[in-house]
C-alpha cells in the first residue's frame, strides 16, 4: 500500500485495499484471529500440498502449492490493515458500515491480543514467540486507529486504544532492548537480531535517529549481512526449517530506508545501490541473493523486493531534498 501511494497509483491502492477488506472481513475479533493470507480470488483455504510429478526449477523438489502458514497466528496483520487505511485516508473518506466495523474490530483485537505469542512475519515453523515486530505492528494498529477515529466514528474507543498503544510502547522499549546485544532483539528476552526491527523506524514507532534505533541499525548492518553487505532476515539456526537461505533483498532495502530516515543518506544510497545492482535484464528481482554465487534465488519475481525498492528510493529521495519523513501518529 505504501509503495502504491509513493508511486502515485491511488486507484490501484484503493482497489487493493478493497480486496483486502473484502477477503478478510468474514471474521475477526478478540476470540477469532484474522487470517493472514488469501488466494488472489479471495480464497480462504490455502492448504499446502506437494505435486510429486513436477521436478521444480533445477530439481528443487518438493514442488508445493498452497502455503502451510495460511492458518498461523500472526498478530502483525492488524497493523498492516489499519496502516493501509491510514495511508489512504483521503481516498477512502467515506467508508461503508461493514468496513468501519471491520477496522474497529481489527483495532479492538490488536488491543486484546498484543500480549500473545505468534509465529511472526517470517512464518517460522517452531513454537510461537513474543516477536517484537508483531507487537510493534499492534502498536501501529492502535496508533492509526486513534488517528482514524473520526472516519471510523469510534470516538468512544480512543481512550482505550491510546492506553493499549502506550502500554505496548513501554513493553517493547523495556523488554525488547538488550544491553548485551546493544540492539532491539527478535523476541522478548532473546539475543537474536532480526531485520524486521528496522521497521520500527519506518512505521514511526521510534524516530530513526533515536540512539536505540541507531544502535539497532548499526547492529543489523554489522552482524546480519554477508560479504556483499546484503542483509539476512535473521540467523537461521533456530527457525524450524532445514537448509540454508540467501540474503533478503527486502531487508536490504529496509536497511537503506532506515538509514535515509536517520539522516545517513550517503550510507543509505550505498546500501540501496548494492541491492539494485541485482536486477536482471528486464528489471526484476527475486526474493533472495545466494551469498556465495550472487545468483538470484527464492520466489521470482518477488513483490516484497520491489516494494522495498520503491519505498527506499522514495525515502532516499526525500532525505536528499531535506524533507523530514512524516511520523504518522494519533
Amino acid at each position: 500500500m505504501e509503495a502504491l501511494w509513493v508511486a502515485a497509483c491511488p486507484d490501484e491502492a484503493v482497489d487493493f485495499f478493497a480486496f483486502m477488506t473484502t477477503a478478510a472481513a468474514s471474521g475477526v475479533g478478540p476470540g477469532q484471529a484474522l487470517q493472514i493470507m488469501f488466494g488472489v480470488g479471495g480464497e480462504h483455504d490455502l492448504s499446502e500440498r506437494e505435486l510429486p510429478h513436477l521436478r521444480g526449477w533445477r530439481d528443487s523438489r518438493p514442488v508445493r502449492v498452497g502455503n502451510g502458514a495460511w492458518n498461523q497466528a500472526q498478530i502483525d496483520v492488524y497493523g498492516e490493515l489499519l496502516g493501509a487505511a491510514h495511508r489512504l485516508e483521503r481516498q477512502i473518506s467515506s467508508l461503508d458500515e461493514q468496513t468501519r466495523s471491520f477496522l474497529i474490530a481489527c483495532a479492538d483485537t490488536a488491543a486484546e491480543r498484543w500480549r500473545e505469542k505468534d509465529h511472526g512475519i517470517w512464518e517460522v515453523r517452531r513454537e510461537p514467540q513474543h516477536f517484537l515486530y508483531s507487537k510493534v505492528m499492534c502498536w501501529v494498529a492502535l496508533d492509526r486507529a486513534v488517528a482514524l477515529a473520526e472516519l471510523l466514528d469510534a470516538h468512544d474507543r480512543v481512550e482505550g486504544w491510546a492506553r493499549s498503544r502506550d502500554e505496548i510502547f513501554e513493553t517493547v522499549v523495556r523488554d525488547g532492548w538488550s544491553d548485551d546485544v546493544r540492539a532491539f532483539t527478535q523476541c522478548v528476552g532473546s539475543h537474536d537480531l532480526d531485520a524486521a526491527n528496522l521497521m520500527m523506524a519506518i512505521v514511526g514507532f521510534l524516530p530513526a535517529d533515536d540512539a536505540r534505533m541507531l544502535a539497532t541499525i548499526d547492529a543489523i548492518e554489522e552482524r546480519l549481512t554477508d560479504d556483499r553487505g546484503l542483509v539476512y532476515r535473521y540467523r537461521t539456526d533456530a527457525d524450524g526449517l532445514a537448509g540454508e537461505e540467501g540474503t533478503f533483498l527486502l531487508c536490504t532495502f529496509w536497511l537503506a530506508h532506515a538509514l535515509a530516515l536517520s539522516g545517513q543518506v550517503d550510507r543509505a544510497r550505498e546500501v540501496f545501490e548494492r541491492a539494485v545492482a541485482f536486477v536482471n535484464d528486464v528489471g526484476l528481482l527475486a526474493e533472495q541473493v545466494d551469498p556465495s554465487t550472487g545468483e538470484l534465488v527464492g520466489n521470482f519475481p518477488q513483490a516484497f523486493s520491489h516494494i522495498g525498492l520503491v519505498n527506499a528510493a522514495w525515502a532516499i529521495s526525500e532525505a536528499e531534498r531535506g524533507r523530514p519523513h512524516p511520523r504518522p501518529t494519533g
